[in-house]
């Protein structure tokens, strides 16, 4: 990774990585982090300031923050603060890393700001990396289960879709189907349908979107 383009840096993810974001304004730590947790093979998004993260949590969901307390402008203290009111998501994690010492008094401010963890540097990789892994884990569960949330939805719009076609053939047969109605009734179908397709992609479902690289490809030969 070049430091010349670490700021506000993000990694290439797939549907099944989650994106976690480090914060520090020093570059050589941003280095140490990503040393430590690229084994994760999740996506790591750098910024070197409390503004940017903020920013960065306001514009993205993550599954947990890297946190450094002292830094220029907007320190970590704040920074989690702001994240916590106005972020998209204000339940996230957020893991304070500090070179200033186990002081009791900083570690307070930490998780009276938020934090689930207040760690001093040096740390221990292992330990941290643990410890990324598994808020990470919790994460995609979590996001699985809201997914899976919603298929029992996208199956009623389709049945309510479906019903909308089943009284076409006999509109057809007395002459009162308009291409209007018809339409808007396979539009309806097509769209929830679609929907289904891209939730159950989201999920890993192989072949999810199968049939509808098969549909461009019949419209292409057409």
């Amino acid at each position: 990774m070049a430091t010349a383009g670490i700021t506000n840096v993000a990694r290439s993810a797939v549907a099944d990585q989650a994106k976690i974001l480090l914060v520090d304004d020093r570059a050589e730590n941003l280095l140490a982090l990503e040393a430590i947790l690229s084994s994760l093979d999740q996506e790591l998004v750098f910024v070197r300031s409390g503004e940017a993260a903020v920013e960065a949590a306001l514009a993205d969901e993550f599954a947990v923050i890297l946190l450094d307390v002292v830094m220029p402008g907007m320190d970590g203290f704040e920074t989690a603060g702001q994240i916590k009111q106005h972020g998209r998501v204000p339940d996230v994690p957020i893991i304070f890393l500090t070179a200033a010492g186990a002081d009791p008094e900083l570690a307070f401010r930490g998780y009276a700001a938020g934090a689930v963890d207040y760690i001093s540097k040096p740390f221990d990789p292992w330990v941290l990396r643990a410890k990324v892994s598994v808020f990470v884990d919790l994460y995609l569960k979590e996001r699985q289960l809201r997914v899976v949330s919603d298929l029992s939805s996208l199956l009623s719009a389709i049945e309510e879709a479906a019903a909308g076609l089943a009284g076409l053939p006999a509109a057809l047969a007395s002459g009162a189907l308009t291409d209007t109605a018809l339409t808007d009734g396979l539009t309806r179908l097509d769209g929830a349908i679609a929907t289904l397709r891209s939730t159950l992609s989201g999920l890993g479902v192989e072949g999810a979107g199968s049939a509808e690289g098969a549909e461009g490809a019949e419209a292409k030969t057409d």
